[in-house]
């Protein structure tokens, strides 16, 4: 039987992306690629990111937090995970502590700390944007990657063009719209993730700045599709538009799930998201889910 049989876990959401908490703290049982597939094929457990909690690796951090894709890819960073997993280990009567208003969790994107500003609302530090085109990374080198060549579509008349590019632990690209709805995302969203300019694939973002303080946001997250939210893709967006000098260093950003609230702080140059976590329902893990991934 695998070892992730009647493993307890929590459905969960941050602004209706759809987070799966599983908390390995204490065991040596890691998820492979198949397993991540195989809980993400059970309705009740099906998730856009699978956040697994494991023991420290850095001491002062909290966990280390693997994070899969829905098909399952690992990522580097998920914004709505991080919120979500803090929330379970201040608030789920099996996991948390209700006394912390604070944790630093580590991914493999590096440390995250998270600060509680009430019963349901999260700020995570998502650090510093990376901007060079080989820390993204992109195939070839751009030296103002926040206007690189690319586009999709006729030549003389593409759909979408010149987007900007950002690593918030995962790559992102990021295209200003008038109206991000107005577009196929699930048609678009695929060619773009996989385009060969993006060697480890990206996220893609269609954005429209409303205001100074207000984008509005539509992602394709790389491994998982079209998403209710996307907090990394809500920071890329934000970061994006203050280099296209298009908007403020702080915005609500929009997406169908929700509001954001993203800050690219100037002291440090830290992006800020502040946001709601969502406990749905705990339910334990079907032997029968790893049959065929066995």
């Amino acid at each position: 039987m695998n070892a992730l049989a009647n493993r307890r876990f929590l459905k969960m959401n941050g602004l209706g992306n759809q987070i799966t908490v599983l908390d390995l703290r204490g065991t040596r049982l890691l998820v492979s690629a198949d397993d991540a597939r195989a809980i993400a094929a059970e309705p009740r457990a099906r998730f856009d990111q699978l956040m697994v909690l494991h023991d420290p690796q850095v001491a002062g951090t909290d966990a280390f937090v693997r994070i899969y894709n829905i098909d399952g890819s690992e990522a580097g960073a998920c914004g709505n995970g991080t919120r979500c997993v803090a929330w379970a280990m201040v608030a789920d009567p099996g996991m948390g502590d209700p006394a912390r208003t604070s944790l630093t969790l580590q991914t493999k994107a590096g440390l995250l700390p998270v600060r509680r500003e009430s019963e349901t609302i999260f700020t995570v530090d998502m650090g510093a944007p990376r901007l060079a085109w080989d820390e993204i990374p992109l195939a070839e080198p751009f030296e103002d990657t926040s206007r690189f060549e690319l586009q999709i579509g006729p030549i003389d008349d593409p759909i979408l063009h010149t987007p900007c590019a950002v690593n918030m632990g995962n790559p992102h690209a990021v295209f200003f719209v008038e109206d991000p709805y107005a577009y196929n995302l699930a048609q678009i969203g695929p060619l773009l993730e996989n385009h060969p300019i993006f060697p480890d694939r990206a996220n893609i973002e269609l954005a429209a700045v409303k205001a100074p303080d207000h984008i509005v946001l539509r992602v394709w997250e790389r491994g998982a599709g079209i998403t209710q939210a996307c907090g990394s893709g809500a920071c890329a967006a934000l970061v994006a538009a203050v280099r296209r000098e298009l908007s403020a260093r702080k915005a609500v950003v929009s997406l169908p799930g929700g509001d954001l609230t993203i800050e690219w702080r100037e002291s440090d140059g830290h992006v800020l998201m502040t946001g709601a976590a969502e406990f749905e329902w705990e339910g334990t893990l079907d032997p029968s889910l790893f049959e065929s991934a066995a």
